[in-house]
């Protein structure tokens, strides 16, 4: 009798027994994982080797158990997104963004919102992570700034990829938002315009990014020979409200600001309410910049001149790593290259003029 006298699910099998996902993994000559993420669709295999694999599972009738599949490898098929930024714009993009690079690869969005200081944060961190048996998760700033989460991760064995406006992992572990560069980009567009008495509204100091974007514009004036003086700068909280607040008591300054530079266009929005509730115009009186090009930017009035943070596309990249880096095995001949950084962008709208003379 000849091999092709024995029916497909028999071949390269023995007798009755029932074909496993090992036995489809060594007629093809790839790993368990490399099957599974076959069956889960996930685009990061080879088309030759994904052929390979569903013409194997269709010859030995090989039939995945949904539930059973997860166990096998220890992990869920789901990705968390963790994060404190009180922006609700940075959130929805984000994700937005990591729903892009999931679509079609079998993996899930578990969204995990939390508070620093919150006394029991570490702990309410770790319960979430082995909670969800999560295959990993995308830690967003001031969250992913926290080396003490990363030595949480290590030790449960998660991947996990950090965003931040510098590098404070590995590059396997880390997108980077190059902040600082958005910063000098504002203070060149101000200085460009004639501006000379120049307010700042930080954002909260528990967030790397307020001080790179402090950072940014306090070096490009330096190179314009203009300073920054510690009386025209405010902290704010990344929030509308905080934008009001710092905005009005910079406007009392004497000589008062012609331009205000607020970290994000949250505060940037306060600050166009403040403009109009002491009588002045924008950006006749005061020109406002704001950070991030959120829809807010584009929605107020006068449409805010900012600094574009590609949000949606550091969500996607993130995503894409993260599932890279899960999905990883030997198997692989061509290991995939490190996602770039990102970089900002000055986009000009109505909020930004000359200054006044």
């Amino acid at each position: 009798m000849t091999d092709d006298d024995n029916p497909p699910r028999r071949r390269g099998l023995g007798g009755e027994k029932k074909p496993t996902i090992n036995d489809v993994a060594r007629l093809a000559g790839v790993s368990k994982k490399t099957v599974s993420r076959v069956i889960n669709q996930s685009p990061f295999v080879k088309e030759e080797t994904r052929e390979n694999i569903n013409r194997i599972i269709a010859e030995i009738g090989f039939s995945p158990d949904p539930q059973a599949r997860g166990l096998a490898f220890r992990r869920s098929f789901l990705i968390g997104l963790v994060y404190d930024n009180p922006n609700p714009q940075y959130v929805v993009n984000m994700q937005l963004g990591m729903l892009d690079a999931m679509r079609g690869s079998g993996y899930e969005l578990v969204v995990h919102p939390c508070n620093r200081n919150n006394p029991t944060f570490l702990a309410d961190f770790r319960r979430f992570i082995e909670r969800q048996k999560l295959s990993g998760v995308v830690l967003t700033p001031s969250v992913s700034e926290d080396d003490r989460v990363k030595v949480i991760l290590d030790e449960i064995g998660c991947a996990y990829i950090r965003i931040a406006s510098v590098p404070v992992d590995e590059p396997a572990h880390i997108i980077v938002s190059n902040d600082r560069q958005g910063g000098r980009a504002a203070a060149r567009h101000l200085a460009e315009l004639g501006h000379t008495t120049i307010g700042f509204i930080s954002g909260p100091p528990s967030f790397r990014s307020s001080h790179e974007r402090r950072g940014g514009f306090d070096e490009e004036l330096k190179d314009r020979k203009l300073k920054l003086p510690d009386d025209y700068v405010m902290q704010g909280a990344y929030t509308f409200e905080s934008g009001v607040s710092c905005g009005t008591e910079l406007l009392k300054l004497s000589p008062q600001p012609t331009a205000i530079f607020a970290a994000n266009d949250e505060m940037a929005a306060g600050v166009l309410h403040a403009i109009r509730r002491a009588g002045l115009k924008c950006p006749e009186d005061v020109s406002v910049v704001g950070f991030d090009d959120f829809q807010i930017a584009s929605s107020v009035w006068p449409p805010l001149t900012t600094v574009r943070t590609p949000t949606r596309e550091i969500g996607r990249m993130a995503a894409e790593k993260l599932i890279g880096a899960t999905d990883a095995d030997d198997d692989d001949e061509n290991p995939r290259e490190a996602a770039p950084a990102t970089s900002p962008a000055l986009v000009v709208r109505d909020s930004t003029g000359p200054a006044p003379r």
